[in-house]
């Protein structure tokens, strides 16, 4: 009798998803069901099976000795089981599926895409606009472009450019700017969502002065930046979205300093999944033109040497 008969596929998936992320809470949010439920299919599976994969204690699920290759073995089998499914929905080589933060794809990509359609016409990209992580293993989704510091589990991650946060405002502001000091008097336009604050600015500058008094609040980056291209004040911004604008000379960098948040642009893909071409080809462009519109602004980094490892 095949041994997965008498256990349900449900109950497999809740508790690779709970020993991969570490928690009910996370698996119940990528399995998109309630943390009761995760248990309950816990519980069963655990039944199933005559052995417990996990121990109940104060720092959460832990897997027990049994648990933790029994774990390690559900995941690879999972994961062979994505990519089989995702297999079955990707489309042939001359279409490239893109996941893409809405922010990154409204200010940057959109402005430069027409590029790659000219050096690669015989490729058609679909873009998909979301703040969700794509499942990139389960998925038709060949490549995601993701902001954050580079350690996601379940993908590849190669890393491709710096986050770096710098004052943005019309010429006609900047004028008011001979020093930093004048930012004081000056209106800021602010992200409420951003957790670089103007604080974190000036003392990463090492500048010992009070930030702008706040104007304007927004809950998307986007908007803020359409208040600095209206006027409305000063914004700390970072070139990926504020590149066009300075490069159009509707915004201006009225001040040489530039502070490194942490963070940085990554490219994202299935794990153990051989690249495309059309993937390969992608990554090389927008790297160039990364470099074109960034410039000394941001660092871009060079591909990896075939004999340097991209990130895990």
């Amino acid at each position: 009798m095949n041994p997965l008969n008498a256990i349900h596929l449900n109950g497999l998936r809740a508790l690779e998803a709970v020993g991969r992320l570490g928690s009910l809470q996370a698996a119940a949010d990528e399995l998109g069901v309630t943390v009761g439920a995760v248990s309950q299919q816990v519980i069963k599976a655990e039944a199933q099976l005559g052995r417990a994969v996990f121990e109940r204690t104060g720092r959460g699920m832990q897997p027990t000795a049994f648990g933790t290759p029994f774990l390690r073995k559900l995941t690879a089998g999972f994961r062979e089981l994505a990519e089989a499914a995702g297999s079955a929905r990707r489309r042939d080589d001359t279409i490239l599926v893109i996941s893409v933060a809405p922010i990154f794809a409204s200010r940057w990509l959109i402005h430069r895409i027409h590029q790659f359609s000219a050096a690669h016409p015989e490729i058609s990209l679909r873009i998909e606009s979301t703040t969700t992580l794509a499942d990139l293993a389960g998925s038709d989704v060949d490549l995601g472009i993701r902001i954050g510091p580079g350690t996601w589990p379940g993908v590849r991650a190669e890393f491709v450019l710096p986050q770096q946060m710098f004052p943005v405002c019309t010429p006609e502001l900047a004028r008011r700017l001979k020093t930093t000091a004048d930012l004081v008097d000056m209106p800021a336009v602010i992200d409420a969502n951003d957790q670089f604050t103007w604080d974190r600015w000036l003392k990463a500058a090492g500048l010992d002065q009070p930030p702008p008094r706040t104007r304007h609040m927004f809950s998307d980056a986007s908007l803020c930046l359409d208040a600095a291209l209206a006027g409305q004040g000063v914004l700390l911004a970072w070139p990926i979205l504020a590149s066009w604008a300075i490069a159009e000379g509707r915004l201006v960098a009225p001040f040489d300093i530039r502070v490194k948040t942490g963070m940085g642009y990554y490219f994202v893909t299935a794990p153990e999944v051989r690249e495309p071409r059309k993937v390969s080809l992608f990554k090389a462009w927008m790297r160039k033109a990364i470099a074109d519109s960034v410039g000394g602004e941001g660092e871009a980094i060079p591909a990896p040497s075939p004999a340097s490892p991209s990130s895990p």
